[in-house]
């Protein structure tokens, strides 16, 4: 049954209840709601986190749309050659073909590293944990201890991987180099997990949700995390980013994020695409 806000503070324990409502920080701006809707920026071809205006990505903006009370009008932009380049053309200053920035992005790594190197603007809201993953052959043990120990399979057999990617920079330097002649590079993950399932490589290395939406439901093959003391990074959340001056807008995005994380919503979006949510720490 539906309640307005004036018949719920005159409920008894209104003056109790009422603190518990969304804090002011969630109202959008005047100057974002006055546009009518909120632009969110995408990656172009990124499945299953955004293609041809489906995906991941795309649903969690639009849930974060409707807990906001506002439409999301969504554009994909290309990868640049780094992420300071997707935050120029996506946030702050816009593509150099003529595409203006967006109000906020997605997909954006919450990472203080990353923050420094961008003063102009302002990175937050974590709704996912991507950790890198290895998926191989049931004949091959899983990774296990120190890089000698779980990798040296890899001197004999062939693991795939995607280019330019961490886990690519991570096989290739890894054992001062042993594993290079086998390190098999591919155009994307999808590319090197059809490699797998044809019997041609023994595992693939890189982000879970990628391997799993590569797999297909396939469980012919074996999951694991990458957990080694070599190697330094093997998760980051993703979040959001907006300018650094639109600090209202942030609150309100994170809030909101926060909520959807919390009540289950980002989770049974990623259930949905078949695929597994790891909760950052929010």
């Amino acid at each position: 049954m539906s309640i307005n806000r004036r018949q719920f503070l005159l409920t008894a324990g209104a003056a109790a209840l009422a603190a518990a409502l969304p804090a002011r920080a969630t109202e959008l701006p005047a100057a974002i709601r006055s546009k009518g809707a909120l632009k969110v920026a995408v990656y172009n071809n990124f499945a299953p986190y955004s293609s041809q205006g489906k995906g991941i990505d795309v649903e969690i903006a639009q849930a974060l749309g409707q807990k906001l009370g506002i439409p999301v009008q969504v554009t994909g932009y290309n990868a640049g050659e780094e992420m300071d380049d997707d935050l120029r053309n996506m946030v702050w200053k816009g593509h150099y073909l003529g595409i203006p920035p967006s109000d906020v992005m997605m997909h954006v790594p919450v990472d203080s590293y990353l923050q420094g190197k961008n003063d102009k603007v302002k990175i937050f809201g974590p709704y996912h944990l991507e950790t890198i993953v290895m998926v191989r052959q049931p004949r091959i043990n899983a990774p296990r201890g120190s890089a000698a120990n779980a990798l040296e399979v890899f001197t004999r057999e062939k693991i795939g991987v995607e280019g330019r990617t961490l886990a690519d920079a991570f096989l290739l330097g890894v054992l001062n180099g042993r594993l290079r002649d086998n390190v098999v590079h591919f155009p994307s993950i999808q590319a090197a997990v059809d490699k797998l399932k044809a019997g041609e490589l023994a595992a693939v290395m890189g982000p879970r949700t990628e391997i799993e939406m590569a797999l297909g439901g396939n469980t012919q093959f074996l999951i694991d995390p990458v957990q080694m003391p070599e190697l330094k990074i093997n998760s980051w959340p993703l979040g959001m980013a907006v300018k650094t001056e639109e600090k209202e807008l942030a609150d309100a995005l994170n809030e909101g994020i926060k909520a959807l994380v919390k009540d289950g919503t980002v989770a049974g979006i990623f259930a949905k695409h078949g695929l597994t949510h790891v909760q950052p720490t929010l």
